[in-house]
């Protein structure tokens, strides 16, 4: 029995087997297999993202209006300012993880452990900056009207300015509301938190001040949402208005159409979830490299492992905030 070796002429170019194909251990390239499939999951995200927007391009909310809160500065209008500094933090961590990565390639456990402290400490803030910026979404800011079609009815001043329900609505302090519970309504139904104020409450105030119009979430040829005259507003409360809705559920939203907000706490959160699990992962290298466990293997390859992972949720966010909050 004979054999017969081919000579392909590509000796020391290709991979003839072994544990480490293409120059890369087996750990970088299931991690770098991990990456690409992650990478196409937060493709179709993004990509049903765009095609709801595109599809409801006339009634969708706009980024610089629903993102304008920063901590501390309350009624300051900051349209993007705290995202922008979420965005620059979570950068900036990616660049002292690189540090970190090369800081291993040269042994040196003093300046790893500083720099994934440091990727640690921004991890953190950019994690906790998204809690704050989910609750301000959740609780709201200025309320607005559900129409019996689902549509959002928001409210201006003649400037253009919006003005919260709190500003204007007549409460009726002798009218009871009674929120429906199963042991008081219908038998197994029950009802979400009672909003702050009635539709009647809100066209009583909207009847008493005539420098507050209403808006719907209709954006004209100029890129603004349409604000209707001062009898329109009146009637299109009057006969269309249906629920008081204050802040962003997967049910209502008062930014706009509801879809947004579903695609904002799906998409958000899943990036959230990997930022939070590479802290986790983070955190656990940082107690290994101040052990000293990769100085006595002689390397510290698993710095670079989660480096690549750390550097692929920075550049997934790069995406986010362009697709979500920019355009």
């Amino acid at each position: 029995m004979s054999t017969t070796v081919v000579n392909t002429g590509t000796e020391g170019k290709t991979w003839g087997g072994g544990n480490q194909p293409l120059k890369a251990s087996y750990g970088k390239m299931m991690m770098w297999f991990f990456i690409v499939s992650d990478a196409l999951t937060f493709s179709g995200f993004l990509a049903a993202y765009g095609f709801s927007r595109f599809k409801f391009i006339d009634s969708w909310p706009i980024a610089d209006e629903v993102f304008t809160h920063f901590p501390f500065l309350h009624g300051v209008d900051a349209p993007m300012y705290y995202v922008a500094f979420m965005t620059f933090v979570l950068i900036m961590s990616s660049v002292t993880m690189v540090l970190a990565v090369d800081a291993g390639h040269h042994l040196n456990k003093g300046k790893v452990t500083i720099y994934m402290f440091l990727t640690i400490i921004g991890g953190l803030i950019f994690v906790g900056s998204q809690a704050w910026e989910w609750n301000t979404f959740i609780k709201g800011d200025y309320g607005a009207i559900q129409t019996k079609g689902g549509n959002i009815l928001q409210f201006v001043d003649t400037d253009g300015n919006r003005v919260a329900l709190r500003d204007f609505a007549i409460v009726d302090t002798h009218k009871e509301r009674t929120q429906q519970e199963r042991k008081n309504g219908l038998w197994f139904v029950s009802e979400g938190t009672l909003p702050t104020y009635t539709v009647e409450e809100v066209f009583n105030g909207l009847e008493a001040n005539e420098n507050v119009l209403v808006r719907t979430q209709i954006i004209n040829e100029h890129g603004e949402k349409t604000v209707l005259s001062r009898e329109a507003s009146l009637k299109q409360i009057k006969e269309n208005g249906k629920l008081v809705v204050e802040g962003a559920n997967l049910h209502v939203n008062e930014y706009g159409s509801p879809l947004f907000a579903d695609f904002f706490f799906f998409i958000t959160g899943f990036h959230g979830f990997h930022v939070f699990s590479g802290v986790i992962i983070n955190i656990i290298i940082f107690f290994n490299v101040i052990l000293g466990t990769y100085e006595r293997r002689g390397n510290y390859e698993m710095v670079e492992k989660v480096g690549l992972y750390w550097h692929f949720v920075d550049l997934v966010w790069v995406f986010v905030f362009t697709f979500f909050y920019l355009v």
